[in-house]
């Protein structure tokens, strides 16, 4: 049996290596939710800045929920494995700036004391927008969220992460210890306003005097993230110990494109990141505006419009010439939605996104892509929708996006054959739909009542949900997805 990967010393030379001395590094950053989308992008970031300019920040992981990966982590000395993939061939890349991984299940206390200590002074996440625990009617807490409601009701034992934040926070205020940043890495508009909103919210029901502190000492800047990152597979793993000589169950893959930019607003100091490419900014939100629209709006009409015509990889379904147009042609229609984001030319980058889904080496699932579709779809397709229909534009690529994740949200194959949604609102959209005819108007009509989902001006413009209700038809009638 192959060396499970574990030092640097007697890897494969065709593996490349940290450029800094993992020793000298000392705890300086708690990461909550260490999936694969942190390890191809904020540790790599990291990684690089250690390797250009020097300094100890390390990094400690912690998982809210499932322990495998931190376990793995654990095992392997925080090391792993990043292949990098194009159709050029495939590179390993070793990280190394993790140092130890938590596992909240486990050890609630232990993660309250590492947030609590005053050398972790940035807290990052890539938690997924629902594990946020947001209502997308109001902005603000969903109390009917499972995390929220233990977590107020017990602020003191938390298990989600908005409570773990405001009771780290707590601790370091009542001891007069520097607050740490919280700095979020997923897929929200305005990420850090966000995230501020909810722990101020938060900070409000449990302790007014916290919420007021919080306000006038935390800061909480907003990111724009964007790297592809397919889950990982046997053939990672494989690929991985080829190249390393080590047996590596942390793997991951990823396309060689990787782009980060904050806003440049810590309360304690960070890593050099502008050093390893990222953009530093007063103002993010141009950036993420571009890239939920036209990046991941476009990714979504994909994943839908693919998973429900039987393509099972994003590649596959760029190898359909009309869907691909479809593609471009609704990142043209998003830009159209976007002020001018500084230092990008959005025909550029619409044509850099198309030649980006096409890569061949990289296999990003559609129905991986498809999931959590109720908290994806405000932001990449229904503001944008609403802003297009205000501005006189049809809104066509938005009518086929949305009728096509409804035609997703049927959950069940044109074979009759059925499929888990793995949506947080699965059980409500399969309730609506349960006793209404198998019909494009009587689905759309259903699914338009989503509590919060789709904002009035949408569902009260009759010439826009008619086309999603007749392209919904089509969809339902038609497996082979024609071209609209």
């Amino acid at each position: 049996m192959t060396e499970r990967l574990q030092t640097l010393s007697g890897l494969a030379p065709t593996a490349k290596l940290p450029a800094y001395d993992r020793n000298q590094l000392k705890s300086g950053i708690l990461h909550l939710g260490p999936g694969a989308f942190f390890r191809a992008h904020f540790a790599p970031f990291t990684d690089a800045a250690l390797a250009a300019s020097g300094g100890d920040w390390g990094i400690e992981v912690a998982s809210l929920r499932t322990a495998d990966v931190a376990d793995h982590l654990n095992e392997q000395n925080g090391l792993y494995t990043m292949l990098i993939r194009d159709t050029s061939g495939t590179v390993a890349q070793v990280i190394g700036p993790i140092l130890r991984a938590h596992v909240a299940t486990r050890d609630p206390a232990g993660l309250l004391d590492r947030l609590e200590d005053p050398a972790i002074r940035i807290v990052s996440l890539t938690v997924t927008e629902k594990a946020y625990g947001m209502d997308t009617a109001t902005g603000g807490l969903d109390l009917n969220h499972a995390d929220v409601a233990a977590d107020l009701a017990n602020r003191h034992a938390p298990r989600g992460v908005i409570g773990y934040l405001v009771e780290g926070l707590s601790r370091r205020r009542a001891k007069g210890i520097a607050p740490f940043t919280p700095l979020s890495c997923d897929n929200l508009p305005s990420n850090g306003a966000v995230l501020k909103r909810l722990v101020l919210d938060f900070a409000e029901r449990v302790d007014p005097s916290l919420r007021q502190w919080i306000e006038a000492n935390v800061p909480f800047p907003s990111t724009m993230v964007d790297r592809i990152t397919p889950a990982s597979t046997e053939a990672t793993y494989q690929d991985a110990e080829w190249l390393t000589g080590r047996q590596d169950l942390a793997a991951i893959e990823t396309e060689p494109f990787t782009q980060w930019v904050i806003e440049d607003h810590f309360a304690n100091g960070r890593p050099a990141w502008e050093k390893a490419g990222a953009l530093m900014v007063t103002d993010v939100s141009a950036y993420e505006k571009m890239k939920l629209r036209m990046l991941n709006g476009a990714h979504s009409l994909l994943a839908y419009l693919g998973y429900i015509g039987g393509y099972e990889f994003i590649r596959d379904v760029m190898d359909d010439a009309g869907l691909a147009a479809l593609a471009y042609r609704h990142m043209h229609a998003a830009a159209r939605t976007l002020d001018a984001v500084p230092g990008i030319d959005l025909d550029d980058y619409a044509s850099e996104l198309i030649a980006r889904f096409a890569n061949k080496a990289i296999a990003h699932r559609t129905y991986q892509i498809a999931m959590d579709g109720t908290q994806k779809l405000p932001q990449r397709l229904l503001e944008p929708a609403t802003e297009a229909l205000a501005h006189g534009d049809k809104a066509e690529t938005y009518a086929i996006a949305v009728a096509a994740w409804m035609r997703y949200a049927i959950g069940e194959h044109g074979n009759g054959e059925r499929y888990e949604l793995r949506d947080p609102r699965a059980g409500e959209i399969a309730a609506l739909i349960a006793d209404v005819p198998r019909t494009g108007l009587a689905i759309s009509a259903a699914l338009f009542t989503l509590p919060g989902l789709f904002p009035a001006a949408l569902t009260g413009h009759r010439a826009w949900t008619q086309d999603v209700s007749d392209k919904l038809e089509i969809l339902i009638q038609d497996d082979r997805l024609p071209l609209f």
